[in-house]
């Protein structure tokens, strides 16, 4: 027998004989009060920052602020802990689904097939970051058509590069070009090239408007507002290492920047839309039926 009782002071003394909150899931609308500032506003939105969930709260007067989620809320007058909106795990849930049902280019996924045979037709690209970077979102989508990408090592023997590729009927070459824009070397060349015989309907070339692949990738995946500007004269990609911040006195410093770069591609949504549609657009050609 305890003469004395249970310790008065064991457990949460403060809240004994009073129900624990409830819980609240943080709907957008939802009113609430923080009770350590007393700040009240409306729920906006709930993300994920610095290893934490946040609630965001507007007021009345339209200032947003934003609390760790969990206890210490009011809702009409009464203590509350607020969970992640329903919705939004839903939604959640639904995108990780449909994600897992898409490719990296955005087409639908065909599980459990093997890759085709390689086809005759080919995509060539300048070089080894262009075709990593296509390896990597749509490598998926050529595995299946049995498209095989090649590189030329530059544009500037683009004419030997056709000839001896030898395209013809079902046999054709799409090539992907950097930096094509009016008045470049590369569109000479590639104006040149348009008007061989035999290239009519069998070799298509396209481009985007990037001095290199890597400004394809949108600034933001790297934290930036716009890729720096590197002086004429200056190598495009030492000086953009150099800008940056990164190494850049050797041919494996580049090649870590590059990796670094394209480790922040996930999918075509972290590309400028010019390469997108010059991708595509080479991809349906050289996969094209042929037509008598």
């Amino acid at each position: 027998m305890d003469r004395y009782g249970a310790d008065v002071l064991n457990g949460d003394w403060r809240r004994r004989g009073r129900p624990a909150p409830a819980e609240v899931p943080a709907e957008p609308g939802l009113v609430v009060e923080d009770a350590g500032t007393g700040w009240c506003g409306a729920v906006t939105r709930v993300e994920k920052a610095g290893g934490m969930q946040v609630v965001h709260l507007e007021d009345r007067r339209g200032r947003t602020r934003g609390f760790p989620l969990g206890s210490g809320f009011l809702v009409d007058g009464q203590p509350v802990v607020l969970t992640p909106p329903r919705r939004a795990a839903a939604t959640v849930l639904a995108e990780a689904r449909r994600a897992e049902s898409r490719t990296a280019s955005g087409s639908t996924a065909v599980r459990g097939r093997r890759a085709t045979v390689a086809a005759a037709s080919r995509l060539f690209v300048e070089g080894r970051h262009d075709a990593e970077l296509v390896e990597k979102v749509w490598g998926d989508d050529l595995r299946v058509e049995g498209v095989v990408v090649e590189m030329m090592d530059g544009v500037d023997d683009l004419p030997a590069a056709i000839a001896e590729f030898g395209p013809g009927a079902g046999r054709r070459m799409g090539v992907l070009v950097d930096h094509l824009v009016p008045g470049t070397k590369e569109s000479g060349i590639v104006d040149a090239v348009r008007a061989l015989p035999g290239a009519r309907g069998h070799v298509k070339v396209l481009g985007h408007p990037y001095v290199d692949v890597w400004q394809s990738v949108r600034p933001a995946r790297l934290g930036l507002d716009a890729w720096p500007v590197v002086p004429r004269g200056q190598d495009w990609k030492h000086g953009i290492c150099a800008a940056l911040g990164w190494p850049h006195d050797s041919q494996a410093d580049i090649a870590l920047a590059w990796k670094r770069i394209l480790g922040r591609v996930r999918s075509y949504a972290d590309l400028e839309p010019t390469l997108l549609a010059s991708v595509e657009e080479l991809i349906d050609f050289v996969t094209a039926p042929e037509t008598p």
